[in-house]
């Protein structure tokens, strides 16, 4: 790992550490903004859940805990309220770095961050945390630009291997951040020092730790992160393009393709993303559901179960998916991932008819479903993101080093972004409409037709595929 992937690397755990922190607390959340909030009922909050509750009894009327489950769907809109808006400004946050540079467009997101958790700290209202809410999800680009900073430091042969650094510490940050983030929780700021009185969130703690990671982010990205826009990779990596495999000569030759072929492969690849994880993060949202539903589970065994996700997630990831990516290539890599999802989704579609005769069977199913979404956490995404990167211009000239004039839409910068908001469309529509299939119709007829859309998905990936290795 050269000196700018490990700077890149260490950003991305700082950064992905203080975003997973809040994941397990948003029903904790809402409840207390409920609470304190209960006796307004023309409050954001009061109307929000109103609106939930409404929507839900459209789909489906539970018996019991009604009001939990609209608290839990509550948390799924916030979660698909940050995703819209980073649909939104990826673009955006691409193009800009494409002409002012990653660095100093990154620093400029940190600060946007910081600022969002300064506002967690005190929101004591539902409306302000919701502010603080959509400045992160406005300011959020360190997932993006790292992987344009990967791009732009690495060569077609070892971009893979390079951006797999982001899937590792997604993984990494999973594991421990949630868990950590539950943990501090339980341990309020004390609200008083002394005569001096303060009026914080009650979750200020997390937040505290959130800000604290960001702000050890941005001073480390300030001094350690150079300017990588227009960079050209190591001499030595660009003699190794020399010898690549034969099954490697469409990433080799990406170059050579017109710009109509590039773009209207990002194009395909952009649509293949959203409609991967507007299938996978519906699955995930759901899950436990699924645990609560059929199983009874507590915070602590679904904890235990995203974490070893998590886990295996990672290891595929440093273990497998960096060292076969160059000899199975990354369209390839994902359609493995894709077909291992289809594979969990029917094992979780079958699940339910075995809960109350052989429990055991189907928490043995469960098991062997979480492994699969484990190896497709770990290929999917990464392989589609190194492909889509292999399309754009590297910025500069193969023989001379010199920057070169980019296809404005193949900058990296400005490609990448839209790809990546492609995938947060995905995040955020996925899990509305897996919650209302799930109350609607039920696990298995929900998990079902997940699985045939994901096979639909792995005949398109294998077509995409056959096509690269041809052109």
């Amino acid at each position: 790992m050269g000196k700018v992937e490990r700077i890149v690397f260490l950003s991305l755990v700082l950064d992905l550490f203080a975003f997973t922190i809040p994941l397990p607390l948003f029903p904790r959340i809402i409840e207390w903004y409920t609470v304190r909030e209960i006796s307004d009922p023309n409050g954001l909050l009061s109307r929000t859940l109103r609106f939930v509750s409404a929507v839900r009894g459209i789909f489906y009327k539970p018996l019991q805990n009604s009001q939990r489950w609209d608290i839990v769907f509550l948390g799924g809109l916030m979660g698909s309220a940050f995703s819209t808006l980073q649909f939104l400004v990826s673009p955006r946050i691409g193009s800009l770095s494409d002409k002012y540079g990653r660095r100093n467009v990154l620093l400029i997101s940190m600060i946007g961050n910081i600022l969002s958790a300064l506002i967690w700290i005190q929101s004591t209202t539902f409306a302000s945390y919701m502010l603080s809410r959509v400045i992160g999800g406005l300011s959020e680009g360190n997932v993006q630009l790292a992987t344009a900073i990967l791009s732009d430091i690495s060569t077609p042969r070892n971009r893979s291997k390079a951006l797999a650094h982001v899937g590792i510490a997604f993984a990494i940050c999973f594991c421990i951040g949630p868990p950590i983030g539950a943990y501090f929780a339980s341990r309020p700021v004390p609200l008083s020092v002394g005569a001096f009185q303060m009026d914080l969130n009650v979750y200020a703690a997390p937040a505290l730790l959130t800000l604290v990671l960001l702000v050890a982010e941005t001073l480390f990205l300030t001094i350690a992160l150079p300017e990588t826009r227009n960079t050209r990779p190591d001499k030595h990596d660009n003699d190794d393009l020399l010898e690549v495999h034969a099954n490697e000569k469409s990433k080799a030759t990406s170059a050579l393709r017109s710009v109509k072929e590039r773009s209207e492969l990002l194009r395909v690849l952009r649509k293949l993303h959203f409609l991967f994880l507007g299938i996978f993060s519906g699955v995930e949202f759901t899950l436990t559901f699924l645990t609560f539903d059929l199983f009874d589970w507590n915070n602590k065994q679904n904890g235990a179960l995203i974490g070893s996700i998590g886990i295996i997630s990672a290891l595929l990831q440093g273990g497998y998916v960096r060292r076969a990516i160059s000899k199975v290539g990354e369209v390839k890599m994902a359609h493995r991932g894709v077909s291992s999802c289809a594979l969990g989704l029917l094992f979780l579609a079958i699940l339910p008819h075995f809960v109350s005769t052989r429990p055991k069977v189907a928490v043995g199913l469960l098991r062997v479903a979480a492994v699969c979404l484990a190896f497709t956490s770990a290929t999917v995404v990464s392989s589609l993101t190194a492909h889509a990167s292999l399309q754009c211009d590297e910025g500069f000239d193969k023989d001379t080093g010199k920057p070169t004039t980019e296809h404005p839409e193949l900058a990296k910068g400005k490609a990448l972004g839209e790809f990546r908001s492609s995938g947060q469309l995905g995040r955020a529509i996925g899990p509305l409409l897996a919650c209302a299939s799930y109350w609607t119709f039920g696990p298995s007829v929900t998990y079902a037709v997940s699985a045939i859309a994901m096979l639909t998905l792995s005949a398109s990936m294998k077509t995409v595929a056959v096509l690269t290795e041809r052109s």
